[in-house]
């Protein structure tokens, strides 16, 4: 089993190849356990994927609750874990710092913050507090004995606010701020995209698996992407699958989907 140290060492690596690498979404121990064996090389929470996973909607889950959950996800497998920690769950500084050092206890490689506010009024943090925030964040994990990867995420495309320029001029300040990696999720246009690559001297994260991204990882390491990820496309591919074998049950009486289904032997075998 690889130490924390030698996780964050291999995570921070992966950002500095030359082509893109992708970090997908499990959602519980047994999907993280599942990733591993595909064979990649590290993995990211969603907390989107969890929340659906207990019947609740994203952003209704807490941080004690969260941070359980990432420590079960980080236990399930020897891969670096790099945490949806939403907005750092609280708006003052101390908060922000807290949840990262919380975070890094938890075995982590690397975590997020977002800037919004979960708030219909005001989604986004104004760019200086934002960036404050950020750099709460970063303090607390430079004082950590090994590198812990800390991504700073600009949510105009996931709030309403699709300002493209302003999702840069975020970036741009976060990059001041300390992040390590950068992400404006919700980016679809390749245009959009090499945009914000070329606007920042920091490895950029790209989400694929929503509706009108379908980029390649070979066309996203073409315009200088580093690191992909899916959100909870998974789960969601997951549930779609579920919900269509409910159906089929519930509208037909039928149970063809059974045929798509993994052999219980398979399953078993794998675990």
């Amino acid at each position: 089993m690889a130490t924390q140290a030698e996780k964050g060492i291999a995570f921070r690596a992966l950002h500095a190849r030359t082509d893109a690498f992708i970090i997908p979404n499990p959602w519980d121990p047994g999907t993280a356990r599942l990733l591993q064996q595909e064979g990649f090389e590290a993995l990211a929470t969603t907390s989107a994927g969890y929340a659906f996973s207990v019947g609740r909607r994203d952003n209704q889950i807490g941080r004690d609750e969260m941070l359980a959950h990432v420590r079960a996800i980080v236990a399930a497998s020897d891969l670096p874990v790099s945490a949806d920690l939403e907005n750092g769950y609280g708006d003052d500084f101390a908060t922000v710092a807290e949840t990262y050092r919380l975070a890094a206890a938890c075995g982590l490689a690397g975590a997020s913050i977002e800037d919004a506010t979960q708030r219909t009024d005001e989604p986004l943090y104004e760019i200086a507090r934002a960036a404050d925030r950020v750099r709460a964040a970063v303090e607390a994990v430079r004082a950590l004995p090994f590198p812990f990867t800390l991504t700073a995420r600009a949510e105009n495309f996931l709030v309403g606010r699709p300002d493209l320029n302003d999702a840069i001029r975020r970036l741009q300040a976060y990059q001041e701020a300390g992040a390590d990696v950068l992400y404006a999720p919700g980016l679809a246009r390749r245009e959009d995209i090499a945009a914000v690559v070329s606007s920042v001297d920091r490895p950029v994260n790209v989400i694929m698996g929503l509706r009108g991204a379908d980029l390649s990882l070979a066309e996203l390491s073409v315009l200088g992407v580093k690191r992909v990820s899916i959100g909870s496309a998974l789960s969601r591919a997951a549930l779609g699958a579920f919900l269509r074998a409910a159906r089929e049950m519930r509208e037909h009486g039928t149970f063809s989907f059974t045929d798509d289904a993994v052999p219980f032997a398979e399953i078993t075998g794998r675990f």
